[in-house]
């Protein structure tokens, strides 16, 4: 199943981040997950959001530059050499992984691994054959996050 990731090139300066947030929460898109990665004067800004595709149109309305990709959000267990098990079968079949970046859902039992891939068709297939559950961006956008409980 594809799930979408938006892309923003940005500055890298104050203020470039709050823009972007404060865009999408005035429109009540809820952000799912973020990466920020920087290079000198630019940089991406990575999000999943419950809306992708609304919060691109109201991203490029306001002026930035944003993209919408198509990513693999991978179910993996949250144990040690869970994340390990997914990365040797993308290796060991020649998937390239271009960006990547994972939350827990459920502490010591599932997290997402969100993957970019170099060949999005055959990690599809890699993935069910070996009995891996990804997930759409519907079902993505309904998870419910991990809460701690307080003592």
């Amino acid at each position: 199943m594809i799930s979408y990731q938006i892309s923003i090139f940005a500055e890298n300066k104050p203020g470039r981040l709050a823009k972007v947030t404060g865009i999408l929460g005035r429109e009540k898109i809820n952000i799912r997950a973020i990466t920020i990665s920087s290079s000198d004067a630019f940089g991406v800004i990575n999000i999943l959001a419950d809306d992708p595709k609304r919060a691109k149109k109201v991203l490029t309305k306001e002026g930035l530059t944003v993209s919408l990709k198509e990513v693999v959000a991978v179910i993996i267990e949250d144990k040690p050499g869970g994340l390990d098990r997914l990365i040797q079968l993308l290796a060991e079949n020649g998937i390239n992984v271009e960006n990547a970046y994972g939350f827990v859902l459920e502490s010591w039992e599932k997290a997402v691994f969100v993957v970019d891939v170099d060949q999005m068709e055959k990690t599809q297939e890699l993935l069910e054959n070996a009995g891996f559950e990804t997930l759409d961006a519907d079902t993505l956008a309904a998870v419910e996050p991990f809460h701690y409980m307080k003592y």
